[in-house]
């Protein structure tokens, strides 16, 4: 109990000193923000941006630059809470799950594989383990991006939110056992997708404290961005104009988050000043928040909206489609919970021809005991699902799946991971620290199926639903949709790098740098 007295004192005097601090700031650099739904409705804007995530803040702060931005996020803000914002409290959001409010909510896959997504101001940087790595060379060429602008953009989300790691014991430890386990070579400090082990970058500061995407709006022009919070967006306002399978956004309808009414509110976009153009709606809601309000707002598959009971605007197959998540495998190298402060990731692994990304840290469970699982996740799975509506509550879940391991291919990859981090598990390293060994019987080529068939888990970084090249374009415009961009993770075919994040934050200025130079 002595660990649950300490962090609950801890959590007293940092509620106090995070509601004094983010009450200062939001007076000299955070824009204006808001809960109340009044205070929106009915007002026009040169830009709305859905979903005040990863990478939603960036392209916020990027775009009032400019243009007057209104920034919807169905969560609160992160600066009144200890939980997010202390290291100490790493994870604690993790299992603090309710239905409308917690700043994590949680979903289960069809397969039955447990899951979350954010829900506050930052999205999943709020909330994540903070490690931050860049994408490889290989990806932002894939993506067709302009690598130099790739480079600027990781270099200013870099310069505001990300800091070199104190390495701790744990992660010490961690870093041995990769490399007794034979992920070679060593590279040290790197924020580069380089195959072997090294330690990345890290959103908490050398005081512990969390820098989430939501301390990137402190860059933007506050006059210029209004923050609508515990608002979730319903759906997309269109007027039909030109050929009838061509549709222009005119806005969003949205409704209190709290569950406790439907009362729907608008909001609109107008026309740019000194220009004949308009702007745009952008959805960056996360690989499940994007496809659900397209679908909500009637661009979808014909049948599956009209079991809905949703007017069509424009009949799209591609919508949901394509959704991945990257299996993981966890070996718990301390099963038995003890009271130990939790520690996020600082190491990571990259091994097989940069297949396998491996990591180790002290997980909470409850608000007095921890767990230490070693991690790994398959970087290039074959196999794919869908994501589909459950219901026409925007509060609530889609229904998605993942189909983890369908492929024989993915079958096949999962048998080496489980040989792979069990070697980790096994490392003298992971043992030093433990003070005690971790046995591991052999496993049979069948053993191997089984266990990874019953234990196969998520690293979290799914993403689809509104896949590059089928249902955005190059400029990440909606194929067939005027005034409407999807800027996010589900426009992703792969997961970049180690973790999505850093990618996120970069794609939010990079794309907001793009339609300002349009």
């Amino acid at each position: 109990m002595e660990l649950l007295h300490v962090l609950l004192a801890a959590s007293y005097i940092l509620l106090v000193s995070f509601s004094q601090s983010s009450s200062m700031c939001q007076g000299k650099t955070l824009p204006y923000m808001t809960p109340d739904v009044t205070q929106i409705s009915g007002r026009s804007f040169d830009y709305i941006i859905v979903g005040g995530g990863t990478a939603g803040c960036p392209l916020a702060a990027t775009l009032s630059e400019r243009y007057s931005v209104l920034l919807v996020e169905r969560g609160s803000s992160p600066y009144e809470n200890p939980y997010v914002l202390d290291k100490r409290f790493y994870g604690f959001p993790l299992f603090q799950t309710n239905e409308f409010s917690s700043v994590s909510q949680s979903f289960i896959s069809k397969e039955g594989v447990s899951n979350l997504r954010g829900r506050v101001l930052g999205g999943s940087s709020a909330i994540n383990g903070g490690f931050y790595s860049r994408a490889s060379d290989a990806f932002v060429r894939r993506a067709g991006w302009d690598e130099e602008l790739v480079k600027e953009s990781y270099k200013w989300v870099e310069s505001k939110m990300v800091f070199k790691p104190e390495l701790t014991k744990s992660q010490s430890a961690v870093k041995f056992g990769l490399l007794e386990a034979g992920i070679l070579p060593y590279n040290g400090f790197s924020l580069e997708h380089v195959e072997g082990t090294k330690m990345g970058g890290t959103v908490f500061d050398h005081d512990g404290r969390r820098h989430t995407s939501a301390d990137l709006l402190e860059t933007g022009n506050p006059d210029n961005i209004v923050v609508l919070l515990n608002a979730t967006v319903k759906n997309i306002i269109f007027h039909k104009k030109g050929t009838e399978n061509e549709k222009t956004v005119h806005g969003i309808r949205f409704i209190k988050s709290d569950g406790n009414g439907s009362q729907t509110y608008e909001a609109y976009l107008k026309q740019l000043e000194n220009s004949g153009s308009w702007g745009d709606v952008i959805l960056s809601a996360g690989a499940l928040g994007s496809p659900q309000i397209l679908l909500l707002s009637g661009i979808g598959p014909k049948r599956h909206l009209k079991n809905f009971g949703i007017p069509l605007v424009l009949d799209f197959p591609e919508i949901g489609q394509e959704m991945v998540d990257n299996p993981s495998i966890s070996v718990l190298v301390e099963s038995d919970p003890e009271a130990q402060l939790p520690d996020p990731p600082q190491i990571v692994g990259i091994a097989d021809d940069f297949k396998f990304i491996v990591q180790g840290l002290i997980l909470p469970i409850s608000i007095n005991a921890t767990i230490i699982p070693i991690a790994i996740k398959f970087a290039f799975p074959a196999s794919k699902g869908k994501l589909e509506l459950n219901s026409t509550d925007p509060r609530q879940n889609p229904l998605v799946e993942f189909n983890y391991l369908a492929k024989e291919k993915d079958m096949k990859e999962c048998i080496k991971m489980v040989q792979l981090v069990e070697r980790v598990a096994r490392s003298k390293s992971i043992a030093g620290f433990l003070g005690k060994e971790h046995h591991s019987n052999s496993k049979s080529p069948h053993e191997l199926r089984e266990f990874c068939k019953k234990n196969v888990s998520t690293f979290y970084h799914y993403h689809g639903g509104c896949a590059a090249g089928s249902v955005v374009d190059n400029d990440y415009r909606v194929h067939g949709v005027k005034r409407l961009r999807v800027v996010d993770g589900s426009t992703f075919l792969e997961s970049p790098g180690t973790n999505p994040m850093a990618t996120l934050l970069m794609l939010g200025r990079y794309q907001g740098i793009k339609i300002l130079a349009d």
